[in-house]
């Protein structure tokens, strides 16, 4: 079992302090935690800095931590652009980079980013093979339907060989079988019952037995939305407001997925996710990041298992 924490993402105007993000991503590093994830909104009314900038600034804070973003709604980035960002950001931290991707699903401002709504899924896909392409061919002469690119290099190439691995979001069965055809590994969401990861595991067990893949040469993890206090309503209640300001709305689902509550709760609830199958655990802060942090280390970890 491996244990990775959320990086600080949330700041409003002017509220960003270098030193504090130095210490907590140091302190995370001295406690043992595997990864450090970052997550993506590129529009939205809570102050979410960028996952590429958060995620290279912390490559400088840490050395030995690896560092990863679930996920990129790759559908709305252009693939080379992309691919170039991710590509320097592994040669910058030595190979330390883990990608998570996802369609976003069908509710996105595609317009914003100038995407097709009805092709989206397609868009999806011709872009992560794009992005393969770029990391591991010298010229890549690449007719699609969105891009098209003839005897094109692109270098350097990723420092971890053929590139790091693609976590793939994913929650309808279709999805959860492209996560099989496509990726490395599959990343439960945050919003996602441990009921139903339970379920998307289930899927993805049986897609990679009818493809002939072994089960143990891809990871399946989770992100956990936690919050401890012994005060289960006030911890409740603070998780519910940080989650509405993720979201934009009250979302009882989500609410439901997110474990607030004391020690005790906590260690039985992460124990259910990692008998579901999840073999890396994230964990989410929604407030008092360090503080959680902290006490995860000290009272669930050692209790977990």
């Amino acid at each position: 079992m491996k244990f990775a924490i959320a990086i600080p993402q949330f700041y409003a105007d002017g509220e960003f302090d270098p030193a504090s993000f130095r210490e907590y991503l140091a302190r995370a590093e001295e406690l043992g935690f595997e990864s450090a994830w970052t997550q993506e909104s590129t529009l939205g009314a809570g102050p979410q800095l960028s996952p590429i900038e958060a995620m290279t600034y912390a490559a400088a804070c840490t050395e030995r931590m690896r560092l990863g973003c679930v996920v990129f709604v790759s559908t709305l980035h252009g693939p080379v652009h992309l691919a170039k960002s991710l590509s320097t950001l592994d040669q910058l931290s030595r190979g330390r980079i883990e990608i998570g991707v996802g369609t976003g699903g069908p509710a996105r401002p595609f317009g914003a980013f100038g995407v097709d709504p009805s092709r989206y899924v397609a868009r999806f896909t011709e872009g992560v093979n794009l992005m393969k392409a770029l990391w591991t061919e010298p010229r890549v002469t690449f007719h699609g339907e969105f891009w098209q690119l003839e005897n094109a290099p692109m270098e350097p190439k990723p420092f971890q060989k053929p590139y790091p691995r693609l976590w793939f979001g994913a929650a309808s069965e279709p999805a959860l079988r492209r996560a099989v055809r496509m990726g490395d590994g599959f990343f439960g969401a945050g919003s996602s019952t441990t009921a139903r990861f339970t379920e998307q595991v289930q899927i993805v067990r049986r897609a990679l037995a009818e493809a002939g893949r072994a089960a143990d040469s891809f990871p399946i993890a989770k992100r956990v939305y936690v919050a401890i206090d012994e005060d289960s309503e006030r911890a409740r209640a603070r998780t519910n407001a940080a989650l509405e300001g993720i979201y934009g709305q009250r979302v009882p689902a989500i609410e439901t997925a997110a474990f607030a509550g004391p020690v005790a709760d906590c260690v039985r609830e992460v124990n259910q996710v990692a008998a579901a199958g999840a073999g890396l655990i994230l964990f989410t802060a929604l407030f008092d990041q360090r503080e959680q942090m902290e006490r995860l280390a000290a009272e669930v970890l050692p209790k977990l298992g």
